[in-house]
């Protein structure tokens, strides 16, 4: 399972803008050029088009796998070029009658030629100042270090550290330290850019003739009741996620205490296993149903047998071939960034990336050598099928159906590859034994990252389309991210949250990436309906949670289907790619449901003395200087590291900024003084347990 954003490059960014290149100037006319003259036009732009974005995917990623000042100036120049190119063509586009052609695949084109976006701002200076926000803002975040308190020189990167820190670590105060310290380094940092970045680009769009950004990202969807369809799928499976978080919560008070996790209230943010707690299957050895039945985790497996990150690949590559697909190119092999080089930064986050020309397909990921990168490989493979298939459409069809389903192809194929059946087949689990207890393990397993996420899908572009909109003002930003996160997951930050100085959303990679996020939830429904037609289709006749689509006795014609939808492209509305490989035209609940059905009756038992749901009002405890934080002189409140002497006053008295705490001891004496200063506060300052409000 991937690190639910992986998400796609940042090409996308100008994906509409690229394609609007055209090769001659258009003379102005009163009378509109017809549909056979908006043909030549089309066939003209394409070539051209594509050469462009080329160049401005090359300088994302030439970016993205180096992260240097020059890097950063080249990918600027090339969105601005983009954008200059986009707003002079889409006027020439104007002056063909499109409207009122007659070829459905002509108009479709025309729309979407015309339909500028960002790249709609018109003053070239803010516009310049938007792609250096972007910029900014992605260094900021791939960039990010925490520093440990007691050893500021000991600095601890997201990937692998900080990650490995909340997937690994059992003690309640060390995750908070990786939990709180990652918020400290990146979203503070981005709260004030990301502030500029929403009036910006809610200038751009408003200059397209949208509301605000988060209504013309809905408009990719081409669904009236686009929310209110998601509302109402999401309702449906709250009860199933509820379940889940209970039977977690209790498991939860077993390792940690209930002191420290109540058993009516929301679970602290940081003990889920993943830095966001969007997925939880890092705690999976926490919440094992049956902990003496055999675990479908196979990276022991894959260490034993001396698997490396190209040999992960090489195996998902097997996979597509099996399901008859289009083999990766030569090139991908020699150009894919497959582990964390050593001497420069990336961004680490794992993104796959279409270049529009020859055939040039690519991932940037920094694997390691585990299952759930195993599962995200094939994942960005996934993408990188998707590629290829739609390749042969015209620039503006080069995309997925709707943005949920680039990510809804790729978990769907590793759907197939999670399944204890195909880990046997390709030799990484031993024995494949037929116990209904060993199911219930592995569909708890899947439950940890398909259900624990949705909420957390849901929710990012929630509060993003209220700031968009003006309902969230930016100094509510943070308070208003929590109330949704409680809302809905039922979690709780693990320490006061400071309204004044902290950017909690600007720590998950697709805030400041400026990445759209309900993707991801249409992907995780639409995945499962995916799925269900695969099986299907292969011949598979069996419980929904134990199909290989790749194994079934007709996997060819799953194949042939799937590949006939990637084809489409964006070349028509989704439902009817949707349609072609499941026969519905609809997004629905029930082949999740399908697929969970065991768990779901299993975890209704457990269930049955829990409360499900949470109590919004209790807060965790925690030990003040015993985080890392300092207790006021006054003792009226707990400041928190990244408060203490950061030159803004937050306790009364002002002791947390005072010059003999703040100073860094050159001498004897300045550290004799110091030290009388610390006891001092330690008198005064309470030491007990403090709960915050």
């Amino acid at each position: 399972m991937p690190q639910v954003s992986c998400g796609l490059n940042m090409a996308r960014f100008v994906l509409y803008s690229i394609v609007l290149i055209v090769l001659c100037s258009v003379p102005t006319h009163c009378q509109k050029k017809n549909e056979s003259e908006g043909v030549i036009f089309l066939e003209e732009y394409d070539t051209r088009a594509k050469e462009l974005q080329n160049r401005a995917v090359i300088a994302g990623w030439n970016y993205q796998t180096n992260l240097t000042e020059e890097n950063a100036k080249k990918q600027v120049e090339l969105n601005l070029e983009v954008a200059k190119f986009s707003k002079d063509v889409a006027t020439d586009a104007f002056e063909y009658d499109w409207e009122n052609f007659s070829n459905f695949t002509v108009k479709r084109l025309f729309s979407m030629i015309t339909t500028l976006g960002t790249a709609a701002l018109e003053d070239e200076e803010k516009l310049e100042e938007y792609n250096n926000l972007l910029s900014e803002m992605e260094e900021i975040y791939s960039t990010g270090q925490a520093c440990e308190y007691d050893d500021p020189e000991t600095c601890l990167d997201l990937n692998p550290d900080l990650e490995d820190c909340m997937a690994d670590s059992t003690d309640y105060n060390r995750l908070l330290f990786c939990w709180e310290g990652w918020r400290d380094a990146a979203g503070r940092r981005l709260a004030d850019p990301y502030t500029k970045f929403v009036e910006l680009s809610n200038e751009a769009v408003r200059a397209d003739g949208w509301n605000d950004t988060g209504e013309y990202w809905r408009s990719w969807y081409e669904t009236a009741d686009f929310q209110q369809q998601l509302e109402n799928i999401y309702q449906e499976l709250q009860p199933l996620y509820q379940n889940l978080h209970a039977y977690v919560r209790r498991k939860l008070i077993d390792t940690y205490g209930a002191e420290m996790v109540n058993a009516e209230g929301p679970i602290p943010a940081h003990l889920l296993g993943n830095m966001w707690a969007q997925t939880w299957g890092n705690i999976y050895n926490l919440v094992i149903p049956f902990p003496n039945k055999p675990s479908i985790d196979v990276t022991d497996e894959m260490v034993r047998q001396g698997y490396d990150a190209r040999r992960m690949f090489n195996l998902s590559d097997e996979f597509f071939r099996e399901m008859g697909q289009i083999p990766m190119p030569d090139s991908f092999w020699e150009r894919t960034m497959y582990t964390r080089p050593d001497d420069r930064e990336v961004v680490c986050h794992a993104s796959a990336w279409d270049f529009y020309l020859d055939n040039d397909v690519r991932i940037k990921m920094c694997t390691k050598v585990n299952q759930e990168d195993l599962v995200t490989v094939h994942h960005e493979m996934g993408h990188i099928e998707y590629f290829l298939q739609y390749a042969h459409q015209p620039l503006p069809f080069r995309e997925g159906a709707n943005p949920g389903f680039h990510e809804a192809v790729g978990d769907l194929l590793a759907l197939s590859v999670s399944t204890p059946a195909h880990l046997n087949k390709v030799g990484l689990l031993p024995e494949l034994v037929d116990d209904p207890e060993v199911d219930i393990n592995f569909l708890m397993q899947m439950a940890l990252e398909k259900i624990a996420f949705l909420p957390f899908g849901y929710l990012i572009d929630q509060w993003r389309w209220r700031v968009f909109n003006g309902d969230i003002t930016p100094d509510k930003y943070n308070e208003e991210w929590w109330k949704l996160r409680t809302q809905y997951q039922g979690i709780i930050p693990p320490v006061p949250r400071n309204p004044d100085k902290d950017f909690d959303a600007g720590s998950k990679y697709h805030v400041p990436a400026n990445t759209p996020y309900i993707r991801y939830f249409v992907s995780f429904v639409i995945q499962f309906q995916f799925h269900e037609a695969m099986c299907s289709l292969s011949g598979y006749t069996g419980e929904l949670h134990k199909c290989d689509a790749s194994a079934g006795a007709m996997k060819e014609i799953a194949g042939s289907r799937l590949a006939e939808m990637l084809r489409m492209g964006k070349s028509q509305p989704w439902p009817e790619a949707f349609e072609v490989l499941t026969g519905s035209r609809a997004m629905s609940a029930a082949a999740i449901l399908q697929y969970f059905a065991p768990l779901i009756d299993w975890l209704e038992k457990q269930n049955e003395n829990e409360t499900l749901g949470w109590d919004n009002g209790w807060t965790p405890p925690y030990d003040c200087e015993g985080t890392g934080g300092f207790t006021c002189l006054d003792g009226s409140r707990c400041v928190r590291p990244a408060d203490k002497c950061d030159g803004i006053q937050d306790c009364d008295d002002n002791s947390d900024e005072d010059p003999i705490l703040c100073e860094t001891p050159n001498d004897d004496s300045s550290i004799m003084t110091s030290s009388l200063v610390v006891v001092l506060w330690a008198v005064l300052a309470s030491t007990m347990m403090t709960s915050w409000t």
